[in-house]
């Protein structure tokens, strides 16, 4: 079975090895994720207290960097956006720099739009949206 418009992306650098190798050399491996850039956020465990780190596909828009807790379409929410709903500072490493951001959750007025920037960069995001009756986030990451 196949979705409309969704393309299977190459899963050769995923997870804590993404998230390590893009650490290890300024985001030289791993800022460019299947023709896509990609950003390391960090945010605060909600029950750990601990430093969590994901490797996430953004856009942006102005100066505010936007990312998508789609988790594929999975019914539950991604456990970076969980914890970012409890803090919402946090971290992000873009190529070498690190910044401050705060996070919050794009308004029903405005998801439209940052929805449509986001496609432009990922497409399967809408298939992912099909797949789950969870309305998905675009997160709104504001350097502090």
């Amino acid at each position: 079975m196949s979705e409309a418009g969704y393309r299977p992306p190459d899963l050769a650098l995923v997870g804590a090895e993404h998230v390590a190798r893009y650490r290890e050399t300024g985001g030289e491996v791993g800022y460019e994720w299947n023709g896509v850039p990609t950003l390391l956020l960090t945010t605060v465990g909600r029950r750990s207290g601990q430093p969590r780190t994901s490797a996430l596909i953004f856009g942006r828009d102005g100066a505010d960097y936007l990312v998508v807790a789609s988790k594929g379409g999975s019914p539950a929410a991604p456990q970076w956006y969980l914890n970012l709903t409890d803090q919402s500072a946090a971290e992000i490493q873009v190529r070498a720099e690190h910044l401050s951001v705060v996070a919050r959750t794009a308004s029903d007025e405005e998801k439209p739009r940052l929805w449509k920037i986001m496609t432009e960069v990922w497409p399967n995001y809408d298939a992912y949206q099909t797949r789950t009756s969870r309305p998905i986030p675009v997160v709104v990451l504001t350097p502090a």
